[in-house]
């Protein structure tokens, strides 16, 4: 394990809960005018500012206590934040996320592979073009989906479901339930905003727009981020504050929700004209982010400094990475790439832990992705045109299912809550699947 990674992510996370407390502390005496200034230039969400009363005096005076011991007893005192961290005990290894896979404390697993039970698969709709993108939201009771038709086509999950009920495939159930419409190009990918009625898109129209699917008139979008570049990928920060958008440029650019301010990171090292962003994405916690880059490359960026604090080089040897995703603890990134392999990596480390083979994906920006439980890992096979299964942890191939588009799926996602997930196609159609 890379020590001094692992001591920069534990140093960052500090100060986030740092800035937290500042900011929760000029609240709690009414600077309310300071703590939103403070709050803006760290990035800190108002939200996420709250602390039990005078909680950064009480840390501040142990931490000066502890500073003023190991002088009456000769020590070399470290600096403040060595002494706030020991006062506080915030400098110990996060546990993992509850009901997370732990893929470190597996050693050998070979045939122990689980079976992925069998999925229904509905045809629920299509686009007037190719069917690019698609995105469930947090809750799962939402997918999005967006094409080149420049139209995104919003559902409501238990409506799919409904409609695929042996005793209503011919009844009037309609589970499009919006059709958002305010694009001049593409869509290449959506979010939703982890509290809110609110799904953004990024295109190739270099915008992103804020759509509130609340209001049942609402066809266009309420809000716009012009970029400078086309929008390859959105991701929202978990406190819904703020949202990453992966482009044509290099550098992932950070917006402010509210002001619309634009962060970039200052690191351009080892970064050329080849490492255009195809997938960019928060950890759970907000932490950190990862990106996806043209160039091969995996790259993990602090999620408050925005500086890159890990680069996997050709991860996927030459070829493009074409998605990466932490999984439920932050601890490790799925990529996928058109090496046609999927592959998983140690945050810390950025040691390889394992690949997942035997699917061909050289063409197509494709997804992998993990089921709701990150027991199974789903991607697509090209060639074969099939939806392709393996079993996370033993790395082993446990289903091979034909797509049912015609031509290979363009977009592979799974619902965050339960046994169902979305393909969409160049075919123009979307497909639904649940277990049986």
């Amino acid at each position: 394990m890379d020590s001094s990674l692992d001591q920069a992510l534990q140093e960052g996370k500090l100060l986030r809960q740092i800035d937290a407390l500042i900011v929760a502390h000029l609240r709690e005496h009414n600077h309310h005018h300071a703590a939103a200034s403070v709050a803006s230039a760290t990035m800190t969400p108002l939200s996420s500012a709250e602390a039990l009363p005078n909680r950064l005096v009480d840390l501040v005076a142990k931490g000066l206590a502890v500073e003023r011991d190991d002088a009456s007893r000769g020590v070399q005192s470290g600096s403040l934040l060595d002494a706030l961290s020991a006062a506080s005990g915030k400098h110990r290894s996060a546990p993992a996320a509850s009901g997370a896979v732990d893929f470190s404390a597996v050693q050998e697993t070979k045939g122990t592979s689980k079976n992925f039970p069998k999925h229904d698969t509905r045809h629920i709709s299509e686009h007037k073009n190719i069917a690019r993108c698609s995105r469930f939201s947090p809750d799962g009771r939402f997918v999005a989906t967006g094409s080149a038709d420049t139209s995104i086509k919003l559902f409501e999950v238990s409506k799919i479901k409904q409609l695929m009920l042996p005793e209503s495939r011919d009844g009037p159930i309609r589970p499009v339930i919006r059709t958002l419409y305010d694009h001049a190009q593409a869509i290449n990918d959506l979010d939703f905003h982890p509290q809110n009625n609110i799904l953004i898109s990024g295109s190739k129209d270099h915008t992103i727009k804020f759509f509130d699917f609340s209001k049942t008139v609402a066809r266009r979008a309420f809000r716009v981020i012009q970029d400078t570049h086309n929008v390859r990928s959105v991701s929202f920060h978990p406190s819904g504050e703020f949202l990453l958008a992966g482009t044509d440029h290099p550098i992932p650019h950070l917006y402010d929700i509210n002001t619309f301010q634009c962060y970039l990171s200052a690191d351009m090292k080892d970064l050329g004209s080849n490492a255009v962003i195809n997938q960019v994405r928060y950890s759970n916690s907000g932490a950190l982010y990862v990106t996806a880059s043209k160039d091969g490359a995996i790259r993990v960026w602090d999620g408050v400094t925005a500086q890159c604090v890990r680069t996997i080089t050709q991860a996927h040897r030459l070829s493009e990475s074409t998605s990466a995703r932490f999984t439920k603890d932050g601890r490790f990134i799925l990529s996928c790439g058109k090496d046609s392999a999927i592959k998983l990596w140690e945050v810390t480390s950025g040691r390889l832990v394992k690949q997942y083979l035997g699917a061909v994906h050289t063409q197509l920006l494709c997804q992998a992705v993990f089921n709701e439980t990150e027991e199974f890992v789903l991607s697509v096979d090209e060639v074969k045109n099939e939806v392709v299964v393996w079993d996370a942890l033993s790395s082993e191939r446990v289903a091979r299912w034909p797509s049912n588009h015609v031509g290979a799926p363009r977009w592979i996602e799974h619902s965050p809550t339960e046994a169902a997930f979305i393909t969409c196609g160049g075919d123009r159609s979307i497909r639904f699947w649940k277990e049986v």
